[in-house]
């Protein structure tokens, strides 16, 4: 079968072209179909649970259970990208981004949640100045879909995977994710029971000491040793438990000593008949998008976007690493079907970095010599507010 070319990323950004290309994948549990696996976990009021959906599948309604959603198969195309910058990649390395430094340690755009608008950025300086204040940040702020140029320059993964200025007065822009992707599992027990896991065993042995039991006054001294290293909640805990012994003792398990006893406190694994792993780029979200230049130039811009998304997603699929309790592995061969409209479809290969990479390189060659744009690695660099950092050492205690 064909691979896809940058001859048919411009058809499909031309008015009338394909409205999706896919790429789906059938996975399976690494240990083979016995195993269960663990899902995406939720939280609802104080309890942990798992997304059921119902979906379509074989010809009729199944039950399944969210493995991976949007946002998480987002973040995995972000870390792919993140890594190949990291590592050189020639194509990624030309990508205009945005950095936050506090000194100790730094992020990109495509590394936090909000991209361009995030609060790191904005809150930050450019010069000594409000990042808000700079010229070439006002400029993509104030883009809008009938003119994406400044924010094209400036960070494109925010066009790319979606963007959203919340927290602006007015103007807010608004950028949908132009590809998303998702993991499901199809649940083998379609009953009633099967939305709802057994409990999952938890236990942990200590060779050493399964049970430690301290005065009060020792508990103390070993905090001492180590009190500039815990949370002021950690601290509060084991303070407490010190006063709590009293002149007798108490359990030294608020010190991370002793061997945890067995429960069934932990959401169970789930059983699935099928797995499925599935992407779709939107060009009908990128048709909506132009530049500021005539036709040929939106349209290499477009397809410029649609070869940045292709690439993540090729990046993101080289690595099958979800959470603990859910390693899997493919079934087959992605199958990538391009649209051709009006119920027709056009069988394409799998994406790998072999095809996107020179595509995406080809994109942007493309990109620069019709519309003119600069797509040189360029990064916009921001120094970030110390209050920041002194709030999130306040929340890392709230939430130890």
């Amino acid at each position: 079968m064909d691979a896809l070319t940058y001859e048919d990323l411009v058809s499909a950004c031309h008015a009338g072209g394909a409205s999706v290309l896919t790429s789906v994948t059938e996975l399976a549990p690494a240990a083979g179909p016995h195993a269960g696996i663990a899902p995406a976990r939720y939280t609802r009021g104080r309890n942990g649970t798992y997304a059921y959906e119902t979906r379509f599948i074989d010809g009729r309604p199944q039950s399944a259970v969210v493995v991976d959603g949007k946002a998480s198969q987002l973040n995995r195309v972000e870390d792919a990208i993140a890594l190949a910058v990291h590592e050189g990649d020639p194509a990624l390395s030309r990508m205009p981004r945005m950095r936050v430094d506090y000194g100790e340690f730094s992020a990109y755009d495509y590394e936090l949640p909000h991209r361009f608008v995030d609060g790191h950025f904005r809150f930050g300086t450019v010069d000594g100045k409000p990042t808000t204040d700079s010229p070439v940040y006002r400029a993509a702020r104030n883009s809008t879909p009938a003119d994406s140029r400044a924010l094209l320059e400036l960070s494109p993964v925010s066009l790319v995977l979606g963007s959203w200025d919340s927290s602006r007065k007015s103007h807010q822009a608004r950028y949908r994710s132009c590809a998303v992707g998702e993991i499901i599992g199809v649940l083998a027990d379609q009953s009633e029971n099967g939305r709802e896991p057994s409990p999952r065993g938890a236990a942990h042995k200590d060779d050493i000491a399964p049970s430690v039991r301290l005065s009060g006054p020792d508990m103390l001294a070993l905090l001492e040793t180590q009190k500039n290293e815990m949370s002021a909640r950690t601290v509060t805990k084991i303070e407490q438990a010190a006063k709590n012994a009293k002149s007798g003792t108490t359990s030294a398990s608020v010190l991370g000593l002793g061997a945890i006893p067995p429960s069934l406190d932990a959401l169970g694994l789930v059983a699935c008949s099928r797995i499925i792993r599935s992407h779709v780029l939107s060009f009908a979200a990128l048709r909506q998008l132009r530049f500021g230049a005539d036709n040929d130039a939106d349209v290499a811009c477009r397809a410029l976007l649609a070869a940045l998304a292709l690439h993540g997603i090729a990046l993101a699929d080289e690595e099958l690493c979800l959470r603990a309790n859910c390693d899997l592995v493919e079934k087959n061969a992605p199958q990538v079907h391009l649209d051709g409209r009006r119920g027709s479809q056009r069988e394409l290969a799998p994406l790998t970095r072999e095809i996107t990479g020179p595509l995406l390189s080809r994109s942007i060659s493309e990109a620069v010599a019709t519309a003119g744009i600069t797509w040189e690695g360029q990064v916009f660099e921001v120094v970030g507010n110390e209050k920041i950092l002194a709030g999130v050492e306040s929340n890392a205690e709230d939430e130890d």
